[in-house]
């Protein structure tokens, strides 16, 4: 068991209407504190976005699940996260700011790696 490592991750949801409570999965935050990982992988299945909601600002929705993407990444796409650890990232992702890209609750798991434990999650509950 001393190859595998204690893990953290949530769902990204797109909640085109609040008042409705309907959502589509479309990400999945990872956070591994004994390899110094955090990471987002997303898809966006537009058609069942738009079956919820036919007017949802799907440029909109895109650039916030970049910017997830991008806050995870680190580097410049990081913006003023750049400098943070991956563990303040992963916190700072799963606060909740939006009313349409919301982060679900976080849930815990056991991987030897994170990074394909964030494509399987994305495969599992995303896609």
């Amino acid at each position: 068991m001393s190859d595998r490592h204690v893990f953290e991750y949530a769902l990204l949801r797109v909640v085109p209407r609040v008042e409705r409570g309907e959502c589509v999965n479309a990400g999945v935050l990872v956070y591994c504190r004994a390899k110094s990982y955090v990471g987002a992988r997303t898809h966006l299945d537009e058609d069942r976005l738009l079956a919820l909601d036919p007017w949802v600002d799907l440029p909109g929705v895109r650039a916030a699940l970049r910017a997830v993407e991008g806050v995870c990444a680190g580097g410049d796409a990081a913006g003023q996260a750049a400098e943070d650890d991956p563990g303040r990232r992963f916190r700072w992702l799963i606060a909740p700011r939006s009313t349409v890209v919301q982060p679900g609750p976080v849930h815990t798991g056991l991987t030897a790696d994170p990074a394909a434990e964030t494509e399987r999650l994305l495969e599992l509950l995303v896609r």
